[in-house]
């Protein structure tokens, strides 16, 4: 498992997020936009202006950074590096930034169930030890048990150990060790006695123990060997051997089903399974014991050497431990809020299947009036194929007393539920899903689509069910707070650790409140870098536009902006409105509508294209507004007028002169509308009032612009420094012309992004033109054709390899 984990590390799985390719595919169309603009400058310059090669070269390398912004990758990653913060404000870490947007587009989250989904702290309920091979009824005193192999099993078969006088170790093994009121002594001098080994010994707290100086040989346990808990083997063992004794015990600890299997048949009760579902129905844990003990001749050297297989064999059934593990309080009302949110939510938990069903219908992940379909696949045997027989899962009010009647109601059940025949769950055991995906593959979209209970899953297969889900077209998030989570934490699109231990090394995201509750808050963070993501790009965008169009219209004049004037627009104002704007918080609500996750959707195409239609018509309207004043005199290009500049003669630009001045006043209000214009708020951001320094920045930025473009008296920084002509000196009637056409923008490009781009009338209109058969998402696809198959689910029948078949047909027939 440790190097599974390594390996997942060093080697992680592409996130392939759809947001960061359209990306590379609108930037290499900005590099088309260059090209067109390096065409235009050569044409322009030689054939109208007749311009020098070196000034051509110049002003052709120049409109390269208008088209294409340097400062593109660094402004897209400003509004993560802000969710980034908040999350880490509110406990939540993240090693992997680029996640944070993923996690905008979750569309379903997986959850571990102990640790996760409820309380890290077992309690011990009680036992059920056996007498003859019959379960006698539960113990919930363990002081009451007489010694013997029950007692010892849960006084040895753990993985404890002591650290400065506490014991430390799995919350499990800790709570059983401490119900048995024993003690734990670590190896040291006074161990000696148990041949030439020093081992951990364990002993009860009685008179005995301490008075073992006057005592020959007093009732102590040394633990000899001890082969550690695999989530993939379901259990643990160790070997003992008791002081004085003859032989050495075997103690084994694991799942009930795991346990059963390796018990002696006739050591396992005939009622095992309606004991184990009495408990597990009520939403216990329950761990099995066992026991062996071994030939008077092994020794301690074979004990070291013995294969694990040959210890965890041949044992003898002790009982049952029942573990009380109760719901964190977090968990019920954050399940609510994410269904609430059309997310969907899975449990996938190495516990056994009946207590994960109980636990998702306490959580609410399957609601009261929801079937539980029981997918139990078995493998082919002999003559035998693969089957998979599907049946409803005891409804838990009918409680226990009811169980064995359950298959006589199915039908009844069935009728009852006609009116709503879609609302189901799966519930698949680790062992199923192998043979599932080996026997079944085709059935495999269809049992992930529905399936919201695995239980029983190693870590293998927690990542392959992920991976399931991904193929589907789900967006999967991941929660949970073990080792045995890892390859699924990494392998999702957004994995959250529980944990500090080994889970957080793999996760993305790890979480220093040790509940639920921050998944929805990083699916809002991950909205809100979404969005302003989505901002940002389309500001970046429509900035290389706005600054295209001004040079373009200043080139065929043989002008161009000057130094200063690039300055504010590329320093003062793009960077400060790309570095805030971003800023928004997180809308506390979750939403069903997920944000948009490609720049090639319709609505973002349309926003970005509208966009630069309405800045061009504008920037033109002001331009060709001086041609209708009758003070205005056109700039003349002559040749004649030269600089000097590093020893190089150019020709100089006319940059001084009314175009330019008309045209840069124009592009800075653009600059600063957009910014606000793409600075959304709900449903995923704050409004953008909230963003208290973006809209201070920006209001002051305007307010600076238009008192450079107002100011009616003689100022040199205006004319030396910045290089503008002041028209409002002698023509103040035209400055609120300039005025009123930039309102205008102002006003349609609001109107524009709040009343068209996002509301529900224009995605409506749009998709009615898409005219789309089917959905885009395989899931959607999957789910509706289950819907419309009369013969999905096949509750009541057996499945095979060759009428699974016949199902994938009859499916794609039916679509």
């Amino acid at each position: 498992m440790k190097g599974e984990l390594v390996r997942s590390i060093l080697y992680p799985k592409p996130i392939g997020f759809k947001f960061y390719q359209d990306a590379l595919k609108f930037i290499g169309l900005l590099g088309v936009l260059a090209i067109v603009g390096i065409i235009y400058t050569v044409c322009v310059l030689i054939i109208k202006h007749q311009a020098p090669i070196s000034d051509v070269v110049f002003k052709a390398l120049d409109i390269i950074t208008v088209a294409v912004p340097p400062s593109l990758p660094a402004a897209m990653t400003i509004g993560t590096v802000y969710a980034q913060t908040r999350l880490k404000k509110q406990g939540v870490f993240c090693i992997s930034p680029q996640r944070i947007n993923v996690c905008g587009k979750l569309k379903l989250i997986c959850f571990d169930k102990t640790g996760t989904l409820t309380e890290d702290g077992l309690d011990l309920w009680g036992v059920v030890p056996l007498q003859d091979q019959h379960f006698l009824p539960a113990v919930q005193n363990v002081h009451e048990l007489t010694r013997g192999p029950f007692l010892a099993a849960m006084a040895t078969c753990h993985s404890l150990t002591n650290i400065d006088g506490e014991l430390v170790g799995d919350p499990l093994d800790l709570k059983m060790f401490e119900a048995t009121n024993w003690m734990l002594i670590e190896p040291g001098k006074e161990t000696t006695r148990f041949d030439s080994i020093i081992p951990t010994i364990v002993k009860p707290v009685t008179s005995d123990t301490f008075l073992a100086e006057n005592i020959e040989n007093p009732y102590e346990i040394g633990i000899i060997r001890q082969f550690p808990f695999s989530s993939s083997l379901q259990r643990m063992s160790v070997i003992t051997r008791t002081l004085g004794a003859k032989n050495m015990e075997v103690f084994v600890k694991g799942s009930p089903e795991m346990v059963a299997s390796l018990a002696n048949k006739e050591t396992v009760p005939l009622d095992f399974q309606e004991v184990l579902e009495k408990y597990t129905q009520q939403g216990f844990r329950v761990i099995a014991l066992a026991w062996r003990p071994m030939e008077a001749n092994f020794s301690w050297r074979k004990a070291q050497h013995i294969a694990r297989t040959d210890v965890e064999c041949n044992l003898n059934f002790l009982g049952f431990l029942i573990m009380q593990n109760a719901l964190k309080p977090e968990t019920t009302p954050i399940i609510k809020q994410l269904l609430d949110a059309d997310i969907r939510t899975v449990m996938v938990t190495g516990d056994n299947m009946l207590t994960a069903v109980s636990v998702a219908r306490d959580c609410g992940m399957v609601s009261a009036r929801s079937k539980v379909i029981m997918v139990t696949a078995t493998a082919p045997g002999g003559d035998v194929p693969p089957q998979i027989e599907w049946s409803y899962d005891t409804a838990p009010e009918k409680g226990m007393e009811q169980s064995r009647e359950v298959h006589i109601h199915e039908q009844s059940y069935h009728r009852d539920q006609e009116h709503d025949v879609n609302n189901y769950h799966f519930a698949v055991s680790g062992k199923s899903f192998a043979i599932l995906r080996t026997h079944f593959p085709e059935l495999i979209p269809k049992i992930v689509q529905k399936g919201t209970v695995f239980a029983r899953m190693s870590p293998d297969q927690k990542t392959h069910l992920v991976e399931s889900l991904q193929e589907l077209g789900y967006c999967v998030g991941m929660c949970g707070d073990g080792a045995n989570d890892c390859g699924a934490l990494k392998t999702a699109h957004a994995g959250i650790s529980l944990s500090e231990a080994e889970a957080s090394v793999a996760s993305p995201f790890t979480s220093k409140t040790p509940n639920i509750s921050c998944v929805p808050t990083v699916i809002r963070e991950g909205r809100a870098a979404l969005v302003s993501s989505f901002g940002v790009f389309k500001y970046m965008a429509l900035y290389s536009v706005i600054q295209f169009v001004t040079v373009v219209i200043l080139y065929w004049l043989d002008s161009n902006l000057g130094d200063f004037q690039f300055l504010y627009i590329d320093l003062v104002i793009t960077t400060t409105a790309a570095v805030f704007m971003g800023k928004n918080a997180a809308y506390p609500k979750l939403v069903r509508r997920r944000p948009p996750g490609s720049l090639v959707s319709p609505t973002i195409l349309f926003s970005i294209l509208v966009q630069v239609v309405l800045v061009t018509i504008v920037q033109l309207v002001a331009y060709f507004s001086l041609y209708t004043q009758s003070w205005f005199t056109p700039i003349h290009y002559t040749g004649e007028d030269v600089v000097n500049f590093s020893n190089t003669t150019l020709y100089s630009e006319n940059i001084q002169c009314y175009e330019n001045t008309v045209v840069f006043f124009v592009s800075c209000f653009q600059y600063i509308i957009l910014a606000g214009a793409f600075s959304k708020g709900k449903p995923y951001r704050q409004p953008i009032w909230t963003n208290v320094i973006f809209l201070c920045s920006m209001l002051s930025l305007a307010a600076a612009t238009a008192f450079m473009m107002f100011f009616p008296v003689q100022w040199g920084f205006l004319t030396s420094f910045m290089e503008l002509v002041q028209i409002a000196i002698d023509h103040m009637h035209y400055t609120l012309i300039i005025g009123a056409i930039i309102a205008g923008n102002f006003l349609i490009s609001f109107l524009l992004e709040t009343c068209v781009v996002d509301s529900q009338a224009f995605r409506s209109f749009i998709n009615s033109l898409r005219c789309k058969k089917r959905p885009k998402n395989l899931y959607k696809i999957i789910d509706k054709e289950m819907q419309t198959d009369p013969h999905w689910p096949p509750v009541g029948s057996v499945t095979t390899t060759q009428n699974s078949i016949n199902f994938s047909i009859n499916a794609v027939d039916g679509s």
